[in-house]
């Protein structure tokens, strides 16, 4: 059975705004606003003062603390990221009844897995660079095999290597629809790209930080809960007797991990 990709955004949207989708996506904003802040807090506080009072100017929102402590804050909050991905992970690929609440499982082993889950990631991302930066294609191609890479380590339980192979596995035969899901995040990319720079050059650096969270926030979970979907469809096709299902899988209705 291919992917039905048309059901697995039906389905993604449909658990992004249950009880648990909201509490994610609260979680996901705030998460988003410390990590700006941060950022910009940190390059103020490392900066000389004569440019730190220039690039004030369009830092956007900040805070008035020494750069080492902004660099602190934001590592933290990445690690808190890779955490926040994990339980959203094995929050989503649960079957749709059940998206009321947040599983049992969702702090299992959770260092362990956050771990994984941040080292793996930066695998991954450095993956999808280089290949983006030698040809486009590549780049799209690594993009789409590693998509359900968070899903492997989250909900599987594997380790680093063995999840690349099996988000290598469930993506394949898929890769062309899964390709589709990875440049609409281009796109959306380049959308923020264009939006952030007029604020800024309007004058309005903290409308502009503003409005790239909340987009992003806007558009990341709900992608997640697509991907989930997606992830719950071929995983269950290639885990069933000889790799096939006589009924073609709703997502909504996966039979508990």
């Amino acid at each position: 059975m291919a992917l039905q990709l048309s059901h697995a955004v039906s389905d993604g949207i449909r658990r992004t705004v249950s009880r648990t989708g909201g509490i994610l996506l609260l979680g996901f904003l705030a998460i988003q606003f410390g990590l700006q802040t941060s950022a910009n807090s940190a390059v103020l506080g490392l900066l000389p003062p004569e440019a730190a009072e220039q690039f004030g100017q369009n830092a956007g929102i900040a805070l008035p603390i020494p750069g080492s402590v902004g660099v602190a804050l934001f590592v933290v909050l990445v690690v808190l990221s890779s955490t926040y991905f994990v339980i959203l992970s094995r929050t989503f690929a649960r079957p749709q009844s059940e998206m009321s609440r947040f599983p049992a499982t969702s702090r299992r082993r959770l260092g362990r897995t956050t771990v994984f889950a941040l080292v793996g990631g930066l695998i991954v991302s450095v993956s999808i660079m280089l290949g983006t930066v030698l040809l486009i294609f590549p780049g799209l191609f690594l993009a789409a095999s590693f998509l359900f890479f968070i899903f492997a380590v989250a909900v599987e339980n594997q380790g680093i290597i063995s999840s690349l192979k099996r988000s290598w596995g469930l993506a394949r035969g898929s890769r062309l629809k899964l390709g589709i899901l990875v440049v609409v995040t281009a796109v959306f990319g380049g959308v923020i790209g264009a939006i952030t720079p007029l604020l800024t050059l309007a004058g309005l650096p903290v409308a502009a930080d503003i409005a790239t969270i909340v987009l992003t926030t806007a558009f990341f979970v709900p992608y997640y809960g697509i991907i989930a979907s997606a992830y719950l469809q071929l995983r269950d096709e290639q885990d069933a007797p000889n790799g096939s299902t006589q009924n073609p899988v709703d997502a909504s209705e996966t039979p508990k991990l």
